[in-house]
C-alpha cells in the first residue's frame, strides 16, 4: 500500500502474444482504491483519470461494456489470451482471484480499478447475497476473447492483499 492508499504490485507489465504462459502472475495485476482515487480528486481540481488505459491494439479498437455477477456467483477461472483488461467496480462487493490456481486475491467495492495484464488467469466472485455486482470493463480489442479455465484448482487459501 502507497502512502496515497493506492494498493499496487508493480508497474503494467506487458507481455508480448508469442510469449509463453508466464509462470509468475503475483506482479501482473494492479488495483487503485476508490479511497486514494478521491484523494486524487482534491489534488487536481475535481477532475481525475480513474485509470490510464491504453490498449496494445489502440483506442479504436478497444471493448467497453458493463459486466453483471449475480449475488454469490463467480465468472470461473478465464484469460482474455493477449488482451489488456481493467474493470471498475460500479456496483458491490467482490473478490478478484488470480495466479495459475487463483493463488493470489483482493476485495474490492464500487470506484475500485483493476488492471489485468495479458494472459492472467483470473476470477471474479461476487461477495454479494441479495444484488448484482457491476463492473464497467475495458478491454483492449474487440475481439470477444473469453478462454475458460475449466481445469484450473483453485488454492484453498490464497495469498490476500
Amino acid at each position: 500500500m502507497t502512502a496515497a492508499g493506492n494498493w499496487q504490485i508493480t508497474a503494467m507489465l506487458r507481455y508480448p502474444v508469442a510469449m509463453n504462459t508466464p509462470t509468475d502472475w503475483r506482479n501482473a495485476v494492479q488495483v487503485r482504491r476508490a479511497t486514494a482515487l478521491a484523494d486524487e480528486r482534491a489534488m487536481q481540481g475535481g477532475r481525475t483519470t480513474v485509470f490510464d488505459f491504453s490498449g496494445i491494439g489502440g483506442s479504436e479498437k478497444a471493448w467497453v461494456g458493463s459486466v453483471h455477477v449475480a449475488p454469490g456467483s463467480n465468472t470461473g477461472p478465464h484469460t482474455h489470451g493477449r488482451h489488456e483488461v481493467m474493470i471498475h467496480a460500479v456496483r458491490g462487493r467482490s473478490e478478484i482471484r488470480w495466479g495459475a490456481r487463483l493463488e493470489y486475491a483482493i476485495e474490492i467495492g464500487p470506484g475500485d480499478a483493476v488492471y489485468f495484464a495479458p494472459h492472467v488467469p483470473h476470477q471474479e466472485r461476487s461477495l454479494e447475497t441479495t444484488e448484482m455486482v457491476e463492473y464497467l470493463v475495458v478491454r483492449s480489442d474487440n475481439e470477444k476473447i473469453a478462454n475458460q479455465l475449466p481445469d484450473v484448482q483453485p488454492v484453498e487459501n490464497p495469498q490476500c492483499f
